[in-house]
């Protein structure tokens, strides 16, 4: 096996072979950048300028947008640095902002889900009292302690990750240097406990609850029948980016850290660093899903997405055309019916 490029495994007495990652991880990082960026960019503008006045679901999905935009912009650093065969160039600052921003929108983006979720549950499951409950305000209140909380959480990055000298190389360390490693799994652990198993099964428990309300026989209108397919779409929706890009994530890191602390076998700690290092860019891609479940969530964006789009202007376009050519077409027909009339008419005096 080869040497991992992060400099850490040269102490341990298994070497685990990342070769790969020097390929898969500038790639997918650089898809994410593109995609996310031009998504999010569109997602800001749409709630500046187009959506007025915002209601609870707009403020949480703006913020949540703005975490995936935070992000978004620190990815081309990755990029180079991957690609360099992990060769970071930048300075011991942004190393450590730059992990600090993975894992502040990884658990902004759970937070900001989980308020979703939570606006939607009470919209179906108690529709009178969610009137009180759900206000502007209140929303704005939850997302900067949802903030505060996640930023206050991830502060310890800032002392775990750091830079080191490896040969020609400077390592910015995604983990921590082996001193302090132990601590550091204890720290990773505390996080998958609070922000990320809360959440879920919070989650889990809402749309359980959702599903079997709306499974209930009602006299629905068109506007409850909407609603209901609007919630079902959430749901599948925000189910997808837990089980697609935090889940394996989290289960994947965790075992990593386990197995390094067991010292298992080498090809063990071989696979599972190899699963850990592919589930990253999957938790980075949360960025590019994000967008999509804000077009699902509300006709608002929707509307205005599409009333942008060079569909909507063609089809105005064109039936404006045919409005004219139909105008046009009557207007010989009704001029050949007059003047075979007065033909008529001067034949019979």
């Amino acid at each position: 096996m080869n040497s991992t490029g992060s400099g850490q495994n040269s102490t341990y007495r298994c070497e685990f072979d990342e070769d790969f990652k020097y390929v898969l991880l500038p790639v997918s990082y650089g898809i994410v950048f593109g995609v996310g960026l031009i998504l999010n960019i569109l997602s800001l503008y749409i709630f500046l300028f187009r959506i007025k006045p915002w209601n609870s679901s707009t403020t949480y999905m703006f913020n949540l947008a703005i975490s995936d935009m935070l992000y978004v912009i620190s990815l081309p650093l990755l990029v180079y640095y991957y690609s360099q065969k992990e060769n970071w160039p930048f300075g011991a600052a942004l190393c450590k902002i730059t992990r600090f921003l993975f894992y502040t929108n990884t658990y902004c983006s759970i937070f900001f889900l989980l308020c979703i979720s939570i606006h939607r549950f009470l919209g179906i499951c108690y529709p009178m009292k969610s009137l009180v409950w759900l206000k502007v305000r209140n929303a704005r209140i939850v997302s900067v302690i949802v903030w505060i909380i996640v930023s206050g959480c991830q502060s310890p990055i800032f002392y775990f990750v750091t830079t080191r000298t490896n040969g020609d190389n400077t390592i910015c360390h995604d983990t921590s240097t082996l001193d302090v490693f132990d601590d550091f799994v204890v720290y990773s652990l505390v996080n998958l406990a609070l922000l990320f198993c809360v959440p879920f099964t919070i989650i889990i428990i809402c749309y359980c609850l959702m599903v079997r309300t709306i499974m209930k026989p009602s006299a629905a209108t068109a506007q409850t029948s909407a609603s209901k397919k609007k919630s079902v779409k959430i749901i599948v929706m925000v189910l997808l980016v837990f089980i697609v890009c935090f889940l394996p994530f989290h289960v994947n890191r965790t075992l990593y850290y386990y197995f390094r602390k067991m010292d298992l076998d080498c090809n063990i700690l071989n696979a599972i660093n190899l699963a850990y290092k592919v589930t990253r860019p999957l938790a980075s891609a949360n960025s590019c899903f994000d967008p999509i479940l804000y077009f699902l969530a509300g006709q608002t964006v929707r509307r205005n997405i599409i009333s942008r789009s060079g569909i909507a202007k063609m089809k105005n376009k064109f039936s404006t055309f045919v409005l004219e050519n139909n105008w046009r077409s009557e207007t010989p027909d009704n001029s050949n019916r007059d003047t075979r009339s007065n033909q008529c008419e001067s034949t019979r005096v």
